[in-house]
């Protein structure tokens, strides 16, 4: 809607009007409503005339706090409000003047002066009356007066000027809000006529509720002391927004239906009312043209609240203020990250972490546990979806997308978990710490409000009975992109969130007919938004409806990275025998086949595992065709010494690959320590983190291994952790004698490679480093390049020894078995890292 001045209020080209098809106006004696019932709002007296100057002063009183105000029809242009919380409206009428209608509130006194003006009568203009009411109902009936059935009240109008009638009303402001419905009576050519709204309609008007304002969407503060509400739906026949005084209640105390003339602009309903109003809670009924109001019984969960309460309703409140003095983002460059992907509830939940029944599975939870990060070396954590999802399909299924879910906090309710969120993040970042957050915004649970308010318009409508269908989420529509844009930008502002992984990235370069777009609106508009210019965008392709990855070319800007599911594929199947050399070399080197053309190995987040499907140690102990897994000789828990090696030594080796190779390693929350879901792949089947199991040998040493790596990644950034690709002269790649690896032998377990130092830089490190693996069941006896004058080859990692020796910062110096002729002997399903370092150290 146009908002108008009051000098241009007049102009008839300004003017619009509104439709209200009644034949009575009622006011009822007291109104039931759930269990609770008002007061009587008083008799009227109808027998009083209304003349000018005279007020219609204690008409009626009362409460109307679950009564239910109906917006049957009306149109109007809001042209100013000041600070008298003043609201004007303006409607053309069918004879072609126009009426102005001015509400006031003031000293507890809400005015309303109703002025038509150029009225084209050919009698008298004094004649004029204005008969009006005002309506309330329930949901499913209109109240009554009590001294007169039809509550239709008539009031002449008189002559303020030329050309010009009034007639002024005030009502008691705890009667608000109400809408007041008139239209005008008048004599033509001695016939009594009945004047209306150019669309010959009754003219109509809110009380006590404006009209609102189009944006921001969801619920706002106005600078004089008003809440708007704004809901996006365009086919939602009607709209009612449902007021709570007590969110532990199923019915609302008010409802208002929302006028599609006064309360419309485009395809946003909006209203706004004095934040005095003793109202804690809000949701929206939307009935489209196939359903019957009775039907619409659900109250549904505003799309853009930022605060949830009981009854999955929106809180009436602002965000609790919170102290972000002091609060810088570590803005870490690309290639320093290093990931541990965890699941705040499982992360703290279990009794073996030590911490007490109100923090532990919370956000301070992960707080407490700062020590393990810094023990594993990790600079970045990201988060599985924090936001409200559907509890029996898992958190890859969201309801919401701007709140937090509750049982990550500590009891209270949002508040408090708003405040803990924002508490971990701080602490996080005063460490150096960034925060990732996992998001799902191409589909939504089946519960999500969405489906309620504008199902067409949110989703992909199309027939089938399958999840997927229903739910998924039609991000080439600008009110979606809307919609995820102003998410993600949220979590920025309110959360300090340093970047985000997109679940199902793939689906959201879908266009209105499900084509895969080549440069799809949304990609590119996340990649140059302003507020989101300097997170981390990571681009994930795992799909949570068929629990699988899509392989696409994602586009990128330069602003994307992804993670790398064939690093996991080519990695898995290189340690289970079935994968070529060239594959795992691609990997080792940054994956040039996907991040060559424009980006480099930073964009790519490598994992081996992930918060769903095997982990670590269930990826070394059962066979799986979908998982890629290997058994190491035995299916589940074993007790044989040789296959125990083997699974140890292919554990190593995973992480090993994940830390050597070029691009940013994300680790799984529990590898490190063993956890296990005993070969089930289902999300209920994992189990938390058991704190205690970090004290096992295993958890010791693969713990201290990370930190190895994590160290060396860190110290030798100069070949592990490039921005670009390594210059094809710094690499030289062997066979087990130094001869070139036979890259297309599918045979070939065995693959060498030499990072050499750019001796033309003076300020990069000295030292080539060789890496050989040999991923096959017999011993190699590899052959390894000089490493240069004055310089010794020094073992740093062998996972086939014994722990502590496998590895280790200062190195054993490799022993030349025959001068000139370095070798080294490689146990089976083994890794090897040698460092040149200089013969004087």
């Amino acid at each position: 809607m146009a908002m108008l001045s009051l000098s241009s209020a007049t102009h008839p080209r300004y003017l619009t009007c509104g439709t209200t098809k009644l034949s009575k106006l009622i006011i009822a004696d007291s109104c039931k409503y759930g269990r609770r019932v008002t007061r009587s709002l008083g008799r009227m007296d109808m027998e009083r005339s209304l003349v000018f100057g005279e007020v219609a002063k204690n008409m009626i009183k009362g409460s109307c706090h679950n009564l239910r105000v109906g917006v049957l029809a009306a149109s109007t242009i809001p042209v100013i409000e000041t600070v008298e919380k003043l609201s004007t409206y303006l409607f053309r009428t069918e004879k072609g003047g126009h009426v102005k209608v001015i509400t006031r509130l003031k000293d507890d006194k809400y005015g309303v002066d109703v002025e038509v003006s150029y009225l084209q009568l050919s009698g008298n203009d004094g004649d004029v009356v204005m008969s009006w009411g005002i309506f309330r109902s329930d949901s499913s009936s209109l109240m009554s007066l009590r001294s007169n059935d039809s509550g239709i009240l008539e009031t002449p109008f008189v002559n303020k000027s030329l050309n010009k009638l009034s007639v002024e009303l005030e009502f008691d402001a705890s009667l608000a809000p109400f809408y007041i419905s008139f239209l005008l009576k008048s004599q033509l050519s001695g016939e009594k006529i009945e004047i209306r709204s150019h669309r010959n309609t009754n003219f109509c008007f809110p009380v006590g509720i404006r009209s609102g304002y189009p944006a921001p969407l969801g619920l706002s503060y106005t600078a004089d002391g008003f809440i708007n509400f704004a809901l996006f739906s365009r086919n939602a026949k009607s709209v009612v927004l449902c007021l709570f005084d007590d969110s532990s209640k199923e019915e609302p105390a008010l409802e208002i239906d929302l006028d599609p003339y006064i309360n419309r602009s485009g395809d946003i309903w909006h209203a706004s009312m004095d934040s005095a109003m003793n109202f804690v809670s809000y949701g929206y009924r939307c009935r489209n043209g196939a359903q019957d109001k009775s039907q619409v019984k659900r109250v549904s969960l505003d799309p853009y609240a930022k605060v949830i309460g009981e009854n999955f309703l929106g809180k009436i409140c602002t965000e609790p203020a919170f102290d972000w003095s002091g609060d810088v983002h570590p803005r870490l460059s690309m290639e320093k990250l290093m990931v541990y992907r965890l699941n705040v509830m499982d992360f703290t939940k279990d009794t073996s972490s030590n911490l007490p029944n109100e923090i532990g599975g919370t956000f301070l939870g992960v707080s407490e546990k700062l020590h393990h990060f810094k023990d594993l070396g990790v600079n970045a954590i990201l988060l599985e979806p924090i936001v409200p999802f559907d509890k029996q399909v898992g958190p890859y299924f969201p309801f919401h997308f701007f709140s937090l879910h509750d049982s990550f906090g500590p009891p209270g309710g949002s508040m408090p978990t708003i405040k803990s969120m924002k508490e971990m993040v701080k602490r996080l970042h005063a460490d150096g710490i960034e925060i990732l957050l996992e998001v799902v915004l191409t589909h939504t649970s089946q519960n999500a409000s969405l489906t309620k308010i504008d199902n067409s318009s949110y989703y992909f409508v199309k027939e089938g009975d399958d999840l997927a269908t229903k739910c998924t989420l039609n991000c080439a529509h600008p009110v979606v992109q809307q919609l995820i844009l102003d998410s993600l930008r949220h979590w920025v502002i309110e959360y300090h969130i340093d970047g985000f992984c997109f679940i199902n990235a793939s689906s959201m370069l879908r266009g209105f007919n499900g084509e895969n777009l080549s440069r799809p609106p949304l990609i590119e508009a996340i990649a140059f938004d302003p507020i989101l210019s300097k997170t981390k965008l990571i681009a994930d392709s795992f799909d949570p409806f068929h629990k699988s990855a899509k392989e696409i070319q994602f586009p990128h800007w330069k602003r994307w990275a992804e993670m790398n599911t064939n690093f996991c594929k080519d990695a898995r199947n290189y340690l289970r025998g079935e994968s070529l050399l060239s594959n795992l070399a691609t990997r080792l080197c940054g994956s040039g086949d996907i991040f060559l053309n424009g980006r480099g190995p930073a964009f790519s987040f490598n994992f081996v595992t992930r918060n769903h499907g095997f982990s670590l140690v269930d990826l070394v102990s059962f066979n799986n065709t979908r998982e890629l897994s290997w058994n190491c000789g035995e299916e589940g828990a074993t007790k044989k010494k040789s296959v125990l090696e083997t699974r140890l030594k292919q554990i190593r080796n995973f992480i090993f690959i994940l830390y050597i190779s070029l691009g940013v390693p994300v680790l799984t929350m529990g590898d490190e320590c063993g956890r296990s879901s005993g070969g089930l792949l289902e999300q209920g089947d994992r189990k938390p983190f058991n704190w205690k199991a970090l004290q096992t040998g295993f958890g010791i040493q693969t713990t201290q291994f990370v930190s190895f790596l994590s160290a060396l990644k860190i110290r030798r950034s100069d070949l592990l952790q490039s921005r670009e690709f390594l210059k094809v002269e710094n690499i030289d790649w062997h066979g087990p004698n130094l001869s070139p690896p036979d890259w297309e032998d599918p045979t070939s377990r065995f693959l060498a490679m030499r990072l050499k130092v750019d001796e033309d830089d003076e300020n990069q490190l000295k030292g080539d480093v060789f890496v050989a693996i040999n991923g096959g069941d017999e011993p190699v006896m590899a052959a390894v390049p000089l490493p240069g004058s004055k310089m010794a080859w020094v073992r740093l990692v062998d996972t086939a020894l014994q722990y502590p020796r496998f590895f280790s910062t200062a190195g054993d110096r490799v022993p030349e078995k025959i001068p000139g002729s370095p070798v080294y002997d490689m146990g089976p399903h083994s890794c090897v890292l040698l460092e040149a370092r200089s013969i004087d150290d």
